[in-house]
This record gives C-alpha cells, sequence and structure tokens, in this order.
C-alpha cells in the first residue's frame, strides 16, 4: 500500500483547505520545493499534488511548480485545473507520472478512455470524491448526478485502474477515513482506489491496510499538523495485517 503525502498548491503556497472550502485555508508552506524535499528525506516514494487554483478555476495549471517539484525526483501524481486531455498531456510534459482527471472526466465520462489510450492505465487516475453520494466537481464545489460506484463502473470499463476516493466531509478535519466507503467502492468497481480525506492517526493507515483492497492513502492535514509522522506512516502502511 503507498502511503501519498499531499502537497495543495495555491498562490504558490502549501496549504490545507477544510472540506475543500477556499475560505477555511491554512497556510503550511511557502516553499512547495522544500515541503517535497522534506517528505522525500522522510522516505516518501511518491507525491499527491493539487493545483487548487485550477480546481477553483482561479488561475493556470502551475506548471513551472509542478516542474520544480517533480525535479526533486519522486513520482507526482497531479491533478486540479485540468480541463482537457490537452492540459493532462501539458501536466504529463512538466514532469507528472500520473495525471488525475476529475471534472473533466465527470462532465465527459468518455474521455477518461481517452486518456488511457494516450497516457496509458498507469499515467491517468479518475477522482471520485463525493458528498454523501454524489461525486463532486469544480473543486468539489459542485454535485454531479454520479455516484461514485456509477462512475467507477464506467470508468473501469473503458480502461481506467485508478481511482482517489475523498469522503469530502472528512477533509482536513482528522475525523478518520471512511475505510469501509473506500474498500466498497474498490469492491464495486474493481479499480485501485486511494483513500483520501480524514487521516487523524497510524490507526487509520492501519484500518485502511487491513482492509485488503485499498491501494493507498493520501495524507495531508495530518502530516502539516504533526499528528502523524511520515516515517511512521510508511512504517505502518507495511504492517503485516493480523
Amino acid at each position: 500500500m503507498i502511503v501519498y503525502p499531499a502537497i495543495d498548491l495555491r498562490h504558490g503556497r502549501v496549504v490545507r483547505l477544510l472540506y475543500g472550502d477556499p475560505a477555511r485555508e491554512t497556510v503550511h508552506s511557502d516553499d512547495p520545493i522544500a515541503t517535497a524535499e522534506r517528505w522525500q528525506a522522510a522516505g516518501a516514494q511518491w507525491l499527491h499534488v493539487i493545483n487548487l487554483d485550477g480546481a477553483l478555476g482561479e488561475s493556470t495549471l502551475a506548471l513551472d511548480s509542478l516542474r520544480a517539484i517533480t525535479a526533486v525526483g519522486l513520482p507526482v501524481q497531479f491533478g486540479g485545473g485540468l480541463r482537457s486531455l490537452d492540459d493532462a498531456a501539458r501536466a504529463r510534459d512538466a514532469g507528472a507520472t500520473r495525471v488525475i482527471l476529475g471534472t473533466l472526466a465527470v462532465r465527459q465520462p468518455e474521455l477518461a478512455g481517452a486518456a488511457v489510450e494516450r497516457f496509458g492505465a498507469e499515467g491517468v487516475a479518475v477522482a471520485l470524491d463525493a458528498k454523501g453520494e454524489q461525486v463532486a466537481t469544480h473543486g468539489w464545489q459542485e454535485l454531479s448526478p454520479w455516484t461514485p460506484a456509477e462512475l467507477g463502473q464506467r470508468f473501469a470499463e473503458d480502461g481506467v485502474q485508478h481511482a482517489l476516493y475523498t469522503d469530502i466531509t472528512r477533509d482536513g478535519d482528522l475525523s478518520g477515513v471512511n475505510v469501509a466507503a473506500t474498500a466498497e467502492l474498490a469492491r464495486a468497481t474493481g479499480l485501485r482506489v486511494i483513500a483520501s480525506g480524514g487521516v487523524a492517526s497510524l490507526d487509520d493507515i492501519r484500518a485502511v491496510r487491513q482492509a485488503g483492497n485499498i491501494a493507498g492513502v493520501i495524507i495531508g492535514k495530518a502530516l502539516y499538523a504533526g499528528v502523524i509522522a511520515l516515517e511512521a506512516a510508511l512504517q505502518a502502511a507495511q504492517e503485516e495485517t493480523c
């Protein structure tokens, strides 16, 4: 199971938003590169980087920041503001190992399969982030008519292998991961689902691992607030299931 430390970018800084609300922002660093190097030194194998400016419709693709972060040397999965497959290609050219399609894929589901054909199955993930039973889009500010399972099954049929699932009602509040919903999404779709939102302790990491069918977990707030050390999270992710 892969642990992904999160680097959320807004106006060139590393921030966390509570429940995805741009009005509830905490700035954790003015230096995304130093943050990436910090997680690399702690043993990270991947980075999860989100361009919140793009996700919220406020700015560009943040490709300069992406290039600088990928130059640290870790593989990066990158999303936020990718409004076309050409945008995704630009992110790939800037160093992203895997692009995350959110609003684009929800609004035009057929593009997920096209992205797999263009970038390969390992180069694409879809975001199935939900408020209640509905997938949210546009930086989590709007709701689609789809459930995560409905979209996930469609994407899986089109060759998608990787998905992110965030219970938005838990994101950034240290209330615990929605392991049951994440595992059920993986079971229902066959996708390699990465859990996100609410990680509060090493017990959350262990619970995600023990679910048996969850491919990874993203940690943001808990790392930046000092609640969890990345080194300990990486170790917990590798512990044998009892």
